[in-house]
């Protein structure tokens, strides 16, 4: 191709110093020609994830983010605080591109026939540096979407939706019959009660508000646990004991609530136990926490037995762990019910240098529940 057709577009990039700043900024870049197994893809939907934010903005300092520039040009600075930077060694200096996922449509494509077949079609994709007018991939990792499914309804398909079926994948895997979600009323928790409603499993929902109880009242939810309620531990061990919930997965992260949930599974696991064990139930009770909503210290008060632990759970080892053929399997789920089941809501589609915009990032970077960005990078 002659260099008349060669594109180049704008990449949102995240840098931190080694002096600990924190730098936002639009660069310019050109996109390679794709190679025989490669797609290029105009990138018309992704979204900000909690799972995003990490990379964007690391643990700067809120009150000290600042702004230059405007348009293509602007700049976002903010400190890092000292104690931080030792746990980034490996990206300061770096500006690194931002973004998990995305959907948008292919607009070149290599020889080999997987590149070809997607040529012109609107697909989903993974594999970061999603924040971007254009994106160069492998055409393995862009999956193709139904006719009439548009690039924003496609931009999380893959995140929140394989997350949620990692987690009752994961629930089966390990010898559990239902589970326990916090933060219950996200995106994700939304979509972790459809499935469970589809697949007849039981779900212990833990929220913060009544507000969120009723969402999920609204979507059909059955056993919901207000946190913020007097009662919460007891309505917890009644939800544990009707369903026989032995595993968690907890988006919160630091704080009590883990160690609250252990307990009263093995309240829950007492109280149909058919004799006494001085060394606690011999069921393994399991939390997995998967987000660090608080990223403040995991407190564990040890008085729920031997039978039990706390660890992490990622979605990317999860996937490598079970195979390709499994994977191919639960994005053809996700694939197929996009609209329904793995439908996600947004407040506000903004562009590139809209979400460098001192406004927007206060307001994502809060994670608020019932308020999820989109970004679309080619958005006039």
């Amino acid at each position: 191709m002659s260099d008349a057709t060669k594109i180049s577009g704008l990449q949102l990039r995240s840098l931190i110093s080694k002096t600990g700043d924190l730098e936002l900024s639009l660069a310019k870049v050109d996109v390679p020609e794709p190679g025989p197994d490669q797609v290029v893809v105009r990138v018309e939907a992704t979204p900000i994830n909690p799972s995003d934010l990490g990379l964007l903005l690391g643990p700067a300092d809120m009150t000290s983010f600042k702004s230059s520039g405007s348009g293509d040009g602007i700049k976002v600075t903010a400190k890092v605080p000292a104690a931080a930077l030792p746990f980034l060694a490996a990206r300061l200096g770096e500006a690194m591109p931002v973004g998990n996922e995305g959907a948008g449509t292919v607009v070149k494509a290599g020889a080999s026939e997987a590149a070809q077949a997607l040529q012109g079609k609107t697909v989903s994709m993974v594999g970061g540096a999603m924040y971007a007018q254009y994106r160069l991939l492998k055409a393995s990792d862009c999956q193709p979407l139904p006719a009439g499914t548009t690039a924003a309804e496609g931009a999380s398909w893959f995140v929140n939706p394989l997350t949620a079926l990692g987690m009752t994948e994961t629930m089966k895997r390990e010898g559990h019959k239902a589970l326990v979600h916090t933060a219950a009323a996200s995106n994700l928790g939304q979509m972790l009660n459809k499935i469970c409603n589809e697949d007849g499993i039981g779900l212990v929902n833990i929220v913060r508000s009544a507000e969120q109880t009723k969402l999920l009242k609204g979507i059909g939810a059955k056993h919901i646990v207000d946190s913020s309620a007097a009662s919460f531990t007891d309505d917890l061990t009644q939800a544990l004991v009707e369903t026989g919930a032995t595993i968690a997965f907890d988006a919160i992260g630091g704080g009590k609530l883990a160690s609250q949930i252990l307990t009263c599974m093995e309240i829950a696991l007492n109280k149909t136990a058919k004799e006494y064990s001085r060394y606690g139930s011999t069921t393994h009770k399991q939390v997995y926490i998967y987000g660090s909503l608080s990223t403040g210290a995991v407190e564990l008060n040890r008085n729920y037995g031997m039978a039990w632990g706390v660890g992490g759970w990622l979605l990317t080892p999860f996937l490598q762990k079970i195979g390709r053929p499994d994977q191919v399997r639960l994005r053809e789920r996700v694939v197929n019910s996009l609209k329904t089941t793995f439908a996600s809501h947004y407040t506000k589609v903004i562009s590139l240098p809209e979400a460098l915009d001192l406004k927007n990032i206060a307001a994502y970077a809060k994670r608020a529940t019932g308020e999820k960005f989109l970004i679309n990078p080619n958005k006039g």
